[in-house]
């Protein structure tokens, strides 16, 4: 079966980023990559702080971030009265599991799939409460279907206090139906937290469709926010029991500013964000996503087939819009999360390419991302000096 082409680029879209040319950045999922001119933004921003921080910290800021707030929370579909501006997925995560109030014999119900950060913060609630973290196993091939019998049959209504699924896995790049994961668990009255890291700017997916009661996404991959840039939409009836990990001197104000006021934090990259949307905007946001999605699925197919992986055996992603793919690594390479750590540094020193790499349930993975800058050839390298380096390990 022929590798399909790949997507034609976008004019000019390299020229908006920063990025060391001499490296094949294949890893955008990870920490994003901001445009230049965000950076520009929020350097004039900081030049603002710096020339009077007084003036900058105490006049109306608390004001600014609400309006950008209001921008951000317009773009992902949300009610801009119920979302809070946090530094990232796992820091809202965190800000929700303290407000449960969860006590022994409460558990806390997660799939295999769920990001390490985040399991840390559960075990470590639960570790401080006395609740239970319990987590249910879904093969990567399983069908919507099969996830949701999978997760339905996990929950215990009156025990689990919380469900925390993924929109898009980490580890694993595939879809999860969230949507019909949170009408299962409303069902029996299980509240959700749905784990969003890569949503923003890559799905087409607003925040109100999947209805969770929880919902945190990063603005900082996808949707070219200065890093530190996340959004935690609450569901109404559960917003007055949020509460910040820091108390500080808006806690009088509700949610979401005593949320998001932590004094004397760099707030540049909040009040920067809207502007990396309308990078996104100028670019066309469908053109965007359908293009990375695109290029993603053939650098998986390129490489996949540079290391004997037959079309039919690269793990699909669940969805037409993601633009993240896996590529199995061979068996015995890179299943711990060590070894997977080694291999990644390997091929960012040996063959310039900046790559994810994960060991999930005893295999490794190759993850590949897609985005405006990158080019068919960078994929077609790493697939010609890939194998040489894996035989040579």
């Amino acid at each position: 079966m022929p590798v399909p082409p790949p997507p034609e680029p976008i004019p000019g879209a390299r020229l908006l980023f920063s990025l060391d040319p001499s490296v094949s950045h294949l890893n955008h999922g990870s920490f994003g990559a901001v445009p230049v001119a965000v950076q520009r933004a929020q350097q004039r921003l900081r030049d603002e702080m710096e020339s009077n921080p007084l003036r900058f910290f105490t006049q109306g800021l608390v004001d600014r971030i609400t309006h950008a707030r209001r921008h951000l929370a317009a773009f992902l579909g949300a009610d801009p009265d119920g979302t809070a501006l946090v530094g990232n997925v796992t820091a809202g995560a965190a800000v929700v599991l303290q407000s449960l109030a969860l006590r022994p014999g409460d558990e806390v119900l997660t799939t295999d799939h769920g990001y390490g950060a985040v399991a840390l913060s559960v075990a470590r609630e639960c570790e401080r409460t006395g609740a239970v973290s319990r987590t249910v196993t879904v093969p990567l091939t399983a069908t919507d279907e099969e996830v949701v019998e999978i997760v339905r049959a996990g929950l215990r209504p009156g025990r689990t206090r919380l469900l925390i699924v993924d929109q898009l896995t980490s580890p694993t790049a595939r879809l999860f139906p969230a949507a019909a994961l949170v009408a299962v668990a409303r069902e029996r009255g299980v509240p959700v937290l749905v784990d969003a890291a890569h949503a923003p700017g890559m799905l087409p997916a607003s925040v109100a469709s999947v209805g969770a009661d929880f919902w945190v996404g990063n603005l900082h991959k996808w949707a070219y926010a200065p890093r530190g840039t996340a959004a935690l939409v609450v569901a109404e009836p559960w917003r007055e029991r949020i509460q910040p990990l820091v108390v500080s001197w808006e806690q009088g104000s509700g949610f979401p500013t005593r949320v998001e006021w932590q004094a004397t934090l760099d707030y540049t990259g909040w009040l920067a964000a809207p502007v990396g949307l309308f990078v996104l905007r100028s670019l066309g946001v469908d053109r965007v996503r359908a293009h990375n999605a695109a290029l993603a699925a053939y650098g998986q197919r390129v490489v996949g087939d540079a290391l004997g992986v037959a079309p039919e055996r690269l793990p699909a992603p669940g969805g037409p819009a993601v633009a993240m793919r896996l590529v199995p690594l061979p068996p015995g390479v890179a299943t711990t999360l060590d070894a997977a750590r080694a291999l990644r540094a390997e091929i960012a020193d040996r063959l310039a390419a900046e790559v994810s790499v994960a060991g999930w349930n005893g295999r490794g993975y190759l993850r590949l991302c897609g985005q405006v800058y990158n080019t068919p050839e960078e994929y077609d390298r790493l697939a010609v000096r890939l194998p040489t380096l894996l035989a040579r390990r």
